[in-house]
């Protein structure tokens, strides 16, 4: 596992000019509606520092090369597609391992007269130094962040890893405004149990009593075997959990 990420950018450390810093990249979408709000050109970094049993993309887990990419060579896709586009998304893998491209990306759109409209988001697993939150803010317009389960031990038997960082940043990208929602995944028989979920929203009421929420169904398509086997999460069981989280706060809940 890689370590937490610590201070990305002390004082005296000069940045690092954009044309040298590259990403190691899993993927690119260059039109989704389901990453974020709209119409989003996704980008998908290589790399991750949880292992979740629940993952969809194990294949960008390792650290190993993949296909590096510049800035310079993702800005002519994106000014293609802006004129369709909400705005883009990093994603993963996890983002937060690369962070400092990501701020170069997001600097960079944002200073290009035909991407300057569009939104910068981050998909993440919230496993970061809270710096690292600092540092994006002035070119991030929202990160969306999982929480995969509010009691530590199951966390860590859901990801190989605590979830220490994972609140910190969700409390703390709710204090600099750029938390755009917190996305529950529900796994039947792992983290489902009402009594968690009710101190789950309790916390989050803490945090945003209004917070956007997105409950999501885990499903087997597209997972990796589990021993033992991991099951579906009925409709049925995502509108109980949706209608739990409303009785404890007017939470902005959607299902997934």
């Amino acid at each position: 596992m890689n370590a937490p990420l610590a201070d990305p950018h002390p004082a005296d450390a000069p940045r690092a000019d954009a044309q040298f810093v590259t990403a190691n990249l899993a993927d690119v979408i260059t039109f989704s509606s389901v990453d974020g709000p709209g119409n989003r050109f996704v980008v998908f970094l290589q790399g991750c520092n949880f292992d979740c049993i629940a993952c969809h993309n194990p294949q960008t887990i390792a650290t190993s090369a993949h296909h590096p990419v510049s800035v310079d060579a993702l800005l002519p896709r994106i000014r293609r597609a802006a004129p369709f586009l909400s705005g883009i998304t990093v994603s993963g893998g996890e983002a937060t391992q690369q962070h400092e491209f990501v701020h170069h990306l997001f600097t960079a759109v944002k200073a290009d007269p035909a991407t300057a409209q569009l939104t910068c988001f981050v998909d993440s697993n919230g496993a970061c130094d809270t710096s690292v939150w600092d540092d994006l803010a002035p070119v991030m317009d929202g990160a969306m962040i999982d929480l995969k389960c509010l009691n530590p031990f199951i966390h860590e038997r859901m990801t190989g890893q605590p979830n220490d960082q994972v609140l910190a940043s969700i409390r703390h990208l709710r204090a600099i405004d750029r938390l755009y929602e917190v996305r529950l995944l529900i796994m039947a028989g792992v983290n489902d149990d009402p009594i968690l979920l009710q101190r789950t929203g309790e916390w989050l009421a803490t945090v945003d009593p209004r917070l956007r929420l997105k409950v999501i169904a885990f499903r087997l398509h597209g997972a990796r075997p589990h021993d033992p086997p991991l099951r579906e999460t009925p409709r049925r069981r995502i509108d109980e959990v949706a209608a739990q989280m409303q009785a404890i706060a007017p939470f902005d809940v959607t299902l997934v």
